[in-house]
């Protein structure tokens, strides 16, 4: 559905993902946001494949009302020796709930170009646990199953 660009939470709730409730009926300066972009870019690398080019997502304004920008700024796209190199940079990360999410988007994202995967570099400006989390944290880390982070928003 992300992929997709949907944005409506009434369309995740009736597929059994309450997730984005909080967020009100509509998602806004969030992934859908950009993946609305991302096949004309995505087109453009697979038609052109040229070495010499890093191709650039740019994050940082949607045009959204927000006291902040969008936690995934950049993305850019680089081909070496007919390899994929993914680059990403995060302004900020909750490690227990986000940071999984986001490097599996951005390992998604890169199954969308037509060449194999050499690496996914993630620069992270701030990572944090949420002190509500940080028992669920270490259950997670312990091997725990059915481990459940509340949302902190």
């Amino acid at each position: 559905m992300f992929q997709r660009g949907e944005r409506n939470t009434e369309a995740y709730r009736e597929a059994g993902i309450s997730w984005w409730d909080y967020c009100g009926p509509i998602l806004v300066n969030s992934y859908p946001t950009y993946f609305e972009r991302l096949p004309r870019l995505v087109e453009r690398i697979n038609r052109e494949k040229r070495n010499s080019k890093n191709y650039v997502l740019f994050l940082g304004e949607t045009g959204a009302e927000s006291n902040q920008a969008p936690c995934l700024s950049l993305v850019q796209f680089q081909i070496e020796d007919g390899r994929l190199l993914l680059t990403a940079y995060q302004r900020s990360s909750d490690a227990s709930l986000g940071l999984p999410s986001d490097l599996y988007h951005l390992y998604l994202i890169s199954r969308q170009v037509d060449l194999p995967l050499h690496s996914i570099t993630l620069f992270l400006g701030n990572v944090h646990i949420y002190a509500n989390n940080i028992d669920r944290t270490r259950a997670l880390l312990q091997g725990e199953d059915g481990v459940k982070f509340e949302l902190n928003v």
